[in-house]
């Protein structure tokens, strides 16, 4: 299996081993656009892998910080509580980039940046740009994604 991020459609698109599309979900990407630079808050392009695969007895709306449960659930009361937080909820898919200089090591390393694909909160709007970098999925949606993947499945980011 194989994962394919549209950039410009906004999609994350499975596909099977046999090249067929397995499920394809609406998805939200960075707000400041593409680019592999640390610090940037954009979304990296190329070939990745899923280096892991984080929150697997994780209910729907948990909230993670630094890769961790952290015994909260998210609500629309604790988001006013916390305005400025970054949700990252439900289930984490950490990436790891596998082009040396454009998404891997020094000053670009997707890993180093803590990219994944993970669960937003459902007022999220999905089909538009948003994220602070990563790739925002509905809880659903990452959930069903996570059970179907395992770590190592190649992940493809591309523009159009």
């Amino acid at each position: 299996m194989r994962i394919e991020i549209s950039i410009k459609n906004q999609t994350l698109t499975l596909f099977d081993n046999f090249g067929g599309v397995k499920v394809k979900y609406s998805i939200s990407t960075a707000a400041n656009g593409v680019g592999s630079e640390k610090n940037s808050c954009k979304t990296p392009l190329g070939e990745h892998i899923i280096r892991a695969k984080i929150g697997s007895a994780a209910l729907a709306n948990t909230v993670f910080v630094g890769r961790r449960a952290t015994g909260e659930t998210w609500t629309p009361g604790l988001m006013a509580q916390f305005p400025n937080r970054d949700w990252i909820l439900t289930r984490i898919l950490w990436l790891s980039g596998k082009e040396v200089g454009s998404n891997r090591l020094g000053n670009v390393d997707t890993m180093q940046r803590y990219i994944y694909i993970h669960g937003t909160p459902e007022i999220t709007e999905m089909g538009k740009i948003g994220s602070h970098g990563c790739i925002r999925m509905r809880n659903e949606d990452i959930i069903e994604l996570f059970d179907l993947v395992e770590a190592g499945t190649s992940v493809l980011i591309y523009e159009d």
